[in-house]
Formats: structure tokens, C-alpha cells, sequence
């Protein structure tokens, strides 16, 4: 089978799609006929050997992708051969960007049948991750009023239109040029990211959300009201203050949250974001986009099958 693969880390040079085995699911595992698998900044992370959680090359890969159970492992009985599934490989976050990869089962659920596997591919990682920022570290209620950084990204935007539906006010930072756009997503107090001294002018609110890092959570970190949460899902290095809780965490994808996902897929809160779309022959374009080349907003999705 074909797969984007690398022996070395390094730049997107060292990206390759290469004939390797086919694998066998284990227990607890499935084996997918992949039809789509995204292509996200952890994936560079892990090409050039930044990441903490993947193993050594030669390796395969990808996390994000949809298809269809070509076949079980030992102790699979939730699925059968033929359902369309949706999610991610491992918690390792590779192995995904071929023609057959073998996923955990329990970090994989249904496909919601409103997307198409283009769709469901670009969306288990940022989609989970907004829900886990949202509702299980700032533990946000209706009625709450929360800070996000980078609120036009893949992940801000979940986490914009998931707070919206639960009754959440959303005050947004982001580029001047993503204006419209919050807008259109129903936001009503927006501020500009490059806007010189924006942070003075922020109301205080009970979260920040932040999907950037850097300067910007430093200057949005003071809108954390006294027994508020500041929670990152790029930074670990987060400003400290008496009064707030500062948190960093990984995405977690689980079945169980991939089904909350695909609900709010079905009831058509949040709608997929999907940029550009390569065939899997050109995963280093793809990387390159990542480093840099211009490419549409959204998620990069490769795709197998039509």
C-alpha cells in the first residue's frame, strides 16, 4: 500500500509516499480503508522531531482521518466491517496518512452522516480539542463570558461556535482580516490581534481560550478575572497570577467525545472547515503549505477515495 512516510526528521523535503505492508489491526484495534486524512501543524512537529509523544522514523504519517473498518482486532465488538468511522490513530498521532491504517477503537466513532469523509477528516483533533477547552478545562456555562485567542482558526472557530450554541458571549481576538467571518459565526465584540495596546481595552472575562501562544496570550492573560481560568492548548510556558488557574493541555480524542463532535456536526452548529485538498501523492506539498506556501484557510485534507 502507498503511505507518506519518513526515515529522518528534518523539513518538508524529507517527506516521501512509498509502498509499504499492509497492517494487521491488533486487539483493540481496527483496520481502516482510509478515504481522507488531514494534515495539521503536529504533523510538522513530528516531521521534525519536536514531538514528545511519536516514535523514531521510519514512520508513517498523520492522526486525523475517515474512512471505512476493512477489518477487527481481537475485543472489537463496537463496529462492524464496512461502518464509516471517523477520528484519529493513536495517541502517538501517526500511522494515519496511507491507504490502510490501523486505529484504537476507542479513539474513533461513527462518521456523522451529514459530512462527507473529506469533512469528517478535517475535523477530530480541533474539533475535540475546542470541546475539551470549552466545557472540560474552562468549564464554561451558559451565561459565562470567555476570551479567545486566534478565534478564526481551525481550532477557535469550534470553540467560537460551541460556546454560541451554550449560550457563552464570545469576545474574539484575531487578525483584522477574520472579521468578517466572526461575524458571520454570530460574534459581536472582536479585537484586533496587531492592534497596538488592544489588550488594555479588554473587559474582564471568566476563561481565555488560547489556540496562539506567544505575545498574545501574555497581553490577554490580565482579562482572567479573580477565580477565572486561563487554558492553553499551545503553550505550556502560561502566565501565573494569584486568583487564576493556568492550564495546558493535549487533545484527548475519545469515542465518546468524537459522538459529542458529531452531534453538534448533525445539529449543524458547527460546520467542517476544510482548505486545501491534495491527492496523498502530494503529502510534501502539504508540508510545505505548512511551512509557509500559500494554501486556502481550513484544514489541509488529503484524499484517497472520491
Amino acid at each position: 500500500m502507498k503511505a507518506v512516510r519518513i526515515d529522518r526528521f528534518g523539513p518538508p523535503e524529507v517527506v516521501v509516499v512509498e509502498e509499504i505492508p499492509k497492517p494487521s489491526p491488533g486487539k483493540g484495534e481496527v483496520l481502516v480503508r482510509v478515504a481522507a486524512v488531514g494534515v495539521a501543524p503536529w504533523d510538522a512537529i513530528i516531521r521534525e522531531g519536536k514531538s514528545k509523544v511519536s516514535p523514531q522514523p521510519p514512520l508513517t504519517l498523520g492522526s486525523d482521518l475517515a474512512g471505512s473498518i476493512e477489518a477487527l482486532g481481537p475485543d472489537v465488538n463496537q463496529f462492524a466491517i464496512g461502518d464509516e468511522v471517523y477520528g484519529v490513530t493513536n495517541p502517538q498521532f501517526c500511522g494515519a496518512q496511507a491507504e490502510f491504517a490501523v486505529a484504537l477503537a476507542g479513539m474513533i466513532a461513527p462518521k456523522p452522516p451529514r459530512l462527507n469523509h473529506l469533512e469528517a477528516a478535517s475535523a477530530p483533533v480541533v474539533a475535540v480539542a475546542a470541546w475539551q477547552m470549552l466545557f472540560e478545562y474552562a468549564q464554561a456555562k451558559s451565561g459565562d463570558t470567555i476570551l479567545i485567542t486566534g478565534a478564526a482558526g481551525n481550532v477557535g472557530a469550534y470553540a467560537v461556535a460551541m460556546a454560541l450554541d451554550a449560550g457563552v458571549r464570545v469576545i474574539a481576538v484575531a487578525r483584522s482580516t477574520d472579521q468578517e467571518m466572526l461575524r458571520a459565526l454570530g460574534v459581536e465584540t472582536i479585537f484586533d490581534s496587531s492592534a497596538p495596546g488592544f489588550e488594555l481595552s479588554l473587559p474582564q472575562v471568566d476563561a481565555v481560550l488560547d489556540t496562539v501562544g506567544g505575545d498574545t496570550v501574555q497581553r490577554c492573560s490580565g482579562a482572567v478575572k479573580t477565580g477565572g481560568r486561563l487554558v492553553s492548548l499551545v503553550s505550556a510556558q502560561l502566565p501565573q497570577r494569584a486568583g487564576i488557574q493556568s492550564m495546558f493541555f493535549y487533545a484527548e480524542v475519545t469515542s465518546e467525545r468524537l459522538r459529542a463532535i458529531s452531534d453538534l456536526f448533525e445539529r449543524r452548529t458547527i460546520s467542517p472547515q476544510v482548505g486545501s485538498v491534495l491527492p496523498l501523492e502530494d503529502a510534501r506539498k502539504a508540508h510545505e503549505m505548512l511551512a509557509g506556501a500559500p494554501h486556502k484557510k481550513g484544514k489541509i485534507v488529503l484524499q484517497l477515495l472520491g
